[in-house]
C-alpha cells in the first residue's frame, strides 16, 4: 500500500474568495453556536469551524453531483457485500474542547454501523463517522484535514479535477493512499471514470456499471 503524508494547514491560513464561500476569523465558539441555533436545521449552506475562523459556504450543482454519485457507489458496494451502511449527509461534527465543527458533503457509518443504529448520536460518546466524503470545484479542501484530524475521522475521500484522492487517519495524521480503509477492494482510479460517465448516460446508468465492476472484483476475489 502506497501511503503519502499530508500537511494539514487550517483554515485560517488559506484566503478564500470564492462566490460561494465567505470566511469570518474571530469568531467566538458561542456567537457560532448562537448563529448555528438561529439558522435552524433548514437552511442550505454549510460550514466549517476552525479555532475563531467560521466559513460558509454554499453548495453549487458541480459540487454536489460528484458527491451524490459517490454516495451511490458507496451503497452499491454495501449491496454487494451485503452488509449494512448508515448515510448522514451533512452531519455536523463539532467539538468544543478543541473549538472545531465541520459538515462533510456527505458521511457514512460503515465498520462502527451497528454501534449507532436506531440511536440519535452523540460524539461525546459514539464513534465517528466511519468515512467522510468531500467534493471541490471551486477551492481545494486541504484545509480542512486538521479539523476532520483533531475530530478523529478514520477515512477521507476527497474528489477534485475528475481525481479520487483517499487517505486515511495514521497517527493523527491523514495518508493519501492507494486502498480504502472501509473497501479495500475498491479500484480508486477507476472511481472518476464513473462519475464521469454519469454525466453523459445518466447517474443510474452509471451506477449500474460500477455495480457490475465490483461484482467482478468480488467474483475474481472468491475465485
Amino acid at each position: 500500500m502506497n501511503v503519502q503524508t499530508v500537511n494539514t494547514p487550517t483554515i485560517a491560513k488559506e484566503k478564500v474568495s470564492h462566490p460561494n464561500s465567505i470566511v469570518l476569523n474571530g469568531i467566538k465558539w458561542e456567537t457560532y453556536k448562537a448563529l448555528m441555533a438561529d439558522a435552524g436545521d433548514g437552511r442550505a449552506w454549510r460550514i466549517a469551524y476552525d479555532e475563531g475562523v467560521l466559513e460558509i459556504r454554499m453548495p453549487l450543482q458541480e459540487h454536489e453531483q460528484p458527491k451524490i454519485v459517490l454516495a451511490y457507489f458507496v451503497t452499491a458496494i454495501a449491496d454487494e457485500l451485503e452488509i449494512e451502511t448508515m448515510e448522514l449527509g451533512a452531519l455536523l461534527l463539532e467539538r468544543e474542547d478543541l473549538r472545531r465543527a465541520i459538515e462533510p458533503d456527505t458521511c457514512f457509518y460503515i465498520q462502527n454501523e451497528s454501534l449507532v443504529r436506531s440511536k440519535i448520536i452523540d460524539l461525546q460518546t459514539d464513534p465517528l463517522p466511519d468515512l467522510a466524503i468531500e467534493s471541490d470545484y471551486t477551492s481545494s479542501s486541504l484545509n480542512k484535514f486538521t479539523i476532520y484530524a483533531s475530530l478523529g475521522v478514520p477515512e477521507l475521500w476527497r474528489y477534485r479535477n475528475q481525481s479520487l484522492q483517499v487517505y486515511q487517519l495514521v497517527e493523527g495524521r491523514y495518508e493519501q493512499t492507494d486502498t480504502s480503509l472501509a473497501f479495500p477492494f475498491l479500484p480508486i482510479a477507476e472511481v472518476p471514470g464513473f462519475i464521469e460517465q454519469s454525466i453523459s448516460i445518466g447517474q443510474r446508468s452509471a451506477v449500474r456499471l460500477f455495480r457490475e465492476r465490483i461484482r467482478k472484483i468480488l467474483q475474481n476475489s472468491e475465485g
